[in-house]
């Protein structure tokens, strides 16, 4: 493997297998590798939506205090390299080249052997920790993938699991419904291990709570064992109070919305846990850390010639319901302008009748997914909320109209497929 650009097409190649369950294939591949996952301490990290604030709250926090912290993230906002951060620092694309190529190799063995050629994200997910290790990291936050109990990365032994909350999303994959997706995500929780969770509903609590008892882990519950208390909101942070049974603290979070004051909850309490069991790791520093989290695209506001352009990653059903509730409570603004581009695999008409009533003009776009296919549909979902709809296949001439049709105290939000947003926030 000579350079990035090929290393790139490699892995893109991987992605004609698609999603596969089971741990085979990367058991496999990891112990050609000398176990790599072994050799560094992990925090492992599941649900539905905002795992990917925690994972990245938690690393800042562990970095402000000194460790050296590996961050396992998916998918990319900016650029493939960001999966796998250490310190905040992107994976350099020499090491990258250089694992990817010792990775190739052991697959062409395997093949040989006549193992079944890994994924796309499971060949990520051994670079990663083959990075960590060669790296001597302190602390892998690892953001789990697809679900949980076969997610790839569930071949490592975390100080604690965390598990979100759960809704449905991926039901091809995890099951129809909220209680049978709690079991698959619930499958990260290890043998005598803390969990923590966000989910505050009770047929999902009932199934964390089952598996805790199984294998013997205390359990720290969002509106039990610890809160958040909201304050107030502004375009760029959530105010609130910390409590739990030590502690009550004020909190500046940087991301914004009601569901991010129960993501900096979790996050907070995960440091408090890992304090409990023997890291030198100060609480009230950890505070601080939280008014300094970067999270792109996550009710993200920028401001462009003057006007208010809001980014969010709603992709699902909670999503936009987390969306519209933003939208309600704290944005002010005279008329919202709302392009969307959402995958047919998602739940577009009931996430449409969540956004719908916010639209005063809509621009329907269609993500760079092959995922995306009759995009146009979503549009006739609109009509019965708007009457001003433009159809715009190109995500860049979309965001251009929606701009342009912006005036004094507008907001242009948007909003739908993380893939979409990649290709947005890249124009940014």
């Amino acid at each position: 493997m000579n350079n990035f650009e090929e290393a790139i097409l490699y892995l893109e190649d991987l992605n004609k297998f698609g999603w596969k369950p089971g741990l085979e294939r990367i058991e496999k591949l990891l112990e050609a590798l000398d176990n790599p996952e072994k050799t560094f301490k992990s925090i492992h990290i599941g649900g539905t939506n905002g795992k990917g604030s925690v994972t990245v709250t938690i690393s800042k926090v562990l970095e402000d205090q000194g460790y050296k912290v590996g961050k396992f993230i998916s998918p990319e906002i900016y650029n493939v390299r960001e999966r796998i951060q250490i310190n905040s620092q992107w994976i350099p694309e020499d090491k990258l080249i250089k694992i990817l190529s010792e990775i190739s190799i052991i697959i062409t063995e395997m093949k040989a052997g006549g193992y079944e050629e890994p994924t796309n994200f499971e060949v990520w997910t051994a670079m990663c920790f083959k990075y960590f290790s060669d790296e001597k990291i302190d602390f892998g936050v690892i953001e789990v993938g697809l679900g949980g109990e076969i997610d790839s990365t569930n071949v490592i032994d975390p100080l604690l699991s965390i598990i979100t909350n759960v809704s449905i999303d991926h039901k091809d994959y995890l099951g129809e419904t909220e209680t049978e997706i709690a079991k698959v995500k619930s499958g990260i929780i290890k043998k005598g291990r803390p969990v923590i969770t966000g989910s505050t509903n009770q047929d999902v609590l009932k199934v964390i709570e089952t598996k805790t008892k199984i294998t013997g882990s205390s359990i720290y519950r969002y509106g039990i064992e610890f809160d958040g208390l909201e304050k107030k909101f502004n375009e760029c942070l959530s105010n609130f109070i910390f409590q739990n049974k030590d502690y009550e603290l004020e909190v500046d979070y940087s991301l914004v919305g009601h569901h991010q004051i129960i993501n900096g909850s979790v996050a907070l309490e995960a440091i408090y846990v890992l304090k409990k069991i023997g890291f030198d790791l100060d609480i009230k520093k950890a505070v601080v850390s939280l008014a300094k989290v970067e999270w792109a695209g996550r009710l993200e506001m920028i401001y462009y010639k003057g006007k208010r352009i809001l980014l969010d990653a709603a992709h699902n059903l909670e999503g936009a319901k987390n969306l519209a509730l933003a939208l309600t409570d704290i944005y002010n603004y005279r008329k919202l302008v709302l392009m969307v581009g959402i995958l047919a695999d998602k739940e577009r008409q009931k996430m449409i009748d969540y956004l719908g009533p916010f639209g005063d003009k809509v621009i329907v776009t269609k993500p760079n997914s092959p995922r995306a296919d009759d995009f146009k549909k979503v549009g006739e979902y609109f009509k019965e909320y708007s009457k001003e709809i433009y159809i715009i296949e190109d995500v860049k001439e979309a965001m251009e109209k929606g701009i342009s049709l912006l005036e004094e105290n507008d907001i242009l939000c948007i909003t739908g497929s993380i893939y979409m947003l990649q290709e947005i926030r890249g124009l940014f």
